[in-house]
Parts: C-alpha cells; structure tokens; sequence
C-alpha cells in the first residue's frame, strides 16, 4: 500500500534522516515529500545533498525550498555569503562543502533549481515550506519569498477561534483552500512541544531538528509518526543551530 510520508527541516542532520527512514519500515512503493531547510546546522549539509539525490534516483521524492535552501542556493551560484545566513548555519554549511568538486556542485546545483517552492497533490493537501499570505493561495501569492518565510498562516491557524464554524464569513479564506496543509519552518520547539503540531487543518512537522529537537515524518493518511533520537547526540561535539557559546 502506497504512503505518503512528509519529513519536517532537517538541517544537515544525515545520520537522523538514515535512522529515521528505518524506523518508517518504508517501501519503494511509499512517496516521500520533504518541506526544506535541509541545509544549515548539523556539519553534514553537503553530504545530506548527495544522499537525497540518490534517494530520489530509487523512490518518489518531492522536495519543497526552504530559506536556508535558498540562502546555499545562492552561495553555490553566484559566490555569494548571505551575512544573516553565515550566522544561522551557513557556516557549517560552507565547511561541508570544502571538498566539492566542480562535477558536484553543478549536480548540487541542478538538485536546487529543481526544489519546488509548494506542491499540491491528489487530494488537495499543500505542501509548503513555511506558508503563503493570498486568501487566493499560493499560485497568486504577490511575494514569493513568503513561501519560504511567511508565519502567519501558521499563526492564525494556531490561535484561531474553533468556535467559528467554516460557512462562517470570519473563517479564514486560506483554511478553506486546501483539504490540509503541511508546513516546517517554525520550529515546534517554541511552543515547548517535540512532536507534530495541528492548528485547524495545518500540520507543523518540525520539530527543532537543527536546535536539540528530533527529526519527523508522518504519514499523512493515518496520522502516524515516527522520529529520530535528539539530532544532536549524533553530532555531540557541535552545536548546530544553537546558540554558540
């Protein structure tokens, strides 16, 4: 039977993703649908790239932008050193990339420009990085840059009254769009929670992989969950997106 199973920010943590794929017992026949940041943090940036490329040449892979992505995207096309990215994991990033060849880059770099900024499946359910800010959805959104950064969406569905009901003409436009929605970026670990997140009909998977959280995945049918150990016991003598000392 066919999965969907949609993976929060993983933020250059390689041995988390590995021990959390054999947890989902997967098989070739499952879909996986990863929503970004999987730069910036743990010191395995590069090598996390290498490993979801051939991922994606054995299973169905989709893979959502996200800003830190965007950010190394950047870097590795034109040279170019974001100074807020540098200090909020592009360093490790940079240091795992040392070794690259001018062959790799350009795979590298073929593999970003791939990346979608949102997708929409079967069924109606939005997969996106951090949001969007049109009550017309995504497709019309004015600022793209709110695919990757906009928290709003995540906000209002978090704090909303339940008590208006959805023929209401208060209830929020971007909530009626989509059957349900899947977002990363802000870290549930703000709200002093370590698993998946729901506010109305939108699902936060991530779960502060890049700070001491655990990486995620869900199958988005049942609701089911797995995770890895705390990302940093793999990485004990880092601090990854932590504040450094």
């Amino acid at each position: 039977m066919k999965r969907t199973l949609v993976f929060g920010d993983i933020h250059g943590g390689l041995k988390a993703l590995i021990q959390l794929l054999e947890r989902t017992d997967y098989s070739e026949n499952d879909r996986f649908i990863f929503l970004g940041d999987y730069v910036d943090g743990w010191s395995e940036s590069k090598q996390l790239i290498d490993f979801l490329i051939e991922l994606s040449q054995k299973q169905e892979c989709v893979f959502i932008k996200g800003n830190h992505d965007a950010w190394c995207q950047e870097w590795l096309q034109n040279d170019i050193i974001n100074d807020i990215w540098f200090l909020h994991g592009g360093k490790s990033t940079i240091e795992s990339y040392k070794e690259i060849d001018s062959s790799d880059k350009e795979k590298h770099l073929e593999f970003f420009n791939r990346m979608k900024d949102y997708y929409v499946d079967e069924n109606n359910n939005l997969f996106i990085h951090a949001g969007f800010s049109s009550m017309h959805g995504p497709e019309k959104e004015h600022y793209k840059t709110n695919y990757s950064w906009d928290r709003t969406l995540w906000e209002m569905a978090l704090t909303m009254d339940k008590r208006i009901q959805k023929d209401s003409l208060s209830y929020p436009k971007r909530l009626l769009l989509f059957n349900e929605i899947y977002i990363g970026h802000t870290p549930t670990l703000h709200y002093d929670v370590e698993i998946p997140m729901q506010g109305c009909n939108v699902w936060n998977i991530d779960t502060g992989a890049g700070f001491y959280g655990k990486l995620t995945c869900l199958d988005i049918e049942t609701k089911v969950f797995w995770q890895s150990d705390i990302v940093q016991t793999f990485y004990l003598n880092e601090k990854g997106r932590n504040k450094q000392s």
